[in-house]
């Protein structure tokens, strides 16, 4: 299908953390999909009100209803992921997330757009008790996914179906989103799903990583905790999140150059 509007809705992962900057902006998988999308269609626009740190209650109240009055029909590719956060934290409660997840799917899908959702990766190579837990609550998260996209007949980018997503080196430095390689295999993925222009290469796993000596994981593993998870939890002690205060980078349909 030939889409003329591309809108995007969620959380860090929409947004772009931590591919490439460019002007002021992580660029991320959905910028990447809008320029192979733009070469598709003269009237194409695109617009994403994703911003980091979002939870689900923030994203379907806060940008939904707004993304909702930009849709023009079924070709409108509204791109929706929210929920992640939630269950990353101790608190979570999937009895109220996973059915507002849902309810706000059949919105999305009601508006005669193209809906677009995501699975989360269920595992890593990282082994022990979080790891399980994390296992287990993204598993449940999955199969809500899969189980509304099936009655409102949405597509889904599938994140456990190529394992090669799993190596840590599509990943930041943060250890929890992607990086500029990752960002660019998620659009190739998804490019190929819609039946758009993707690389043919995308699936080639990288190639095998070097074996890091203790004292380099002991360094590596500092930086990560000084740089990242310490702060992160500071933020998390006075109730604040990395996205207040932010506003989408894209809050309204606009023309997107063609590259």
């Amino acid at each position: 299908m030939k889409f003329t509007r591309f809108i995007v809705c969620g959380d860090s992962f929409s947004e772009g953390m931590s591919d490439e900057i460019v002007d002021g902006q992580y660029r991320g998988w959905a910028d990447r999909m809008a320029d192979i999308m733009a070469h598709q269609s003269p009237e194409f626009t695109y617009a994403n009100f994703a911003i980091r740190g979002k939870l689900i209650h923030q994203v379907a109240a806060e940008q939904v209803p707004h993304a909702l009055a930009y849709v023009t029909g079924p070709e409108t590719l509204f791109s929706f992921h929210a929920g992640a956060n939630d269950v990353l934290r101790p608190n979570y409660k999937p009895e109220s997330a996973l059915p507002l997840y849902v309810q706000t799917v059949r919105n999305i899908a009601a508006s005669g757009a193209t809906v677009l959702l995501f699975t989360v990766l269920e595992r890593t190579d990282r082994q022990g008790k979080t790891a399980d837990l994390w296992a287990k609550r993204f598993s449940e998260f999955n199969k809500n996914v899969r189980a509304v996209a099936d009655e409102v007949g949405a597509i889904v980018a599938d994140a456990n179906e190529e394992g090669l997503l799993s190596d840590r080196r599509f990943l930041a430095d943060d250890r929890l989103h992607l990086n500029e390689i990752g960002h660019d295999r998620v659009a190739q993925g998804i490019l190929e799903k819609l039946g758009l222009p993707y690389a043919a290469n995308w699936r080639e796993p990288l190639p095998p990583a070097p074996k890091l000596l203790q004292r380099k994981r002991y360094e590596s593993n500092l930086a990560w905790l000084l740089t990242f998870f310490l702060p992160w939890l500071w933020r998390r002690l006075r109730g604040r999140s990395s996205g207040d205060g932010r506003s989408g980078k894209h809050s309204s349909p606009i023309s997107w150059p063609l590259t």
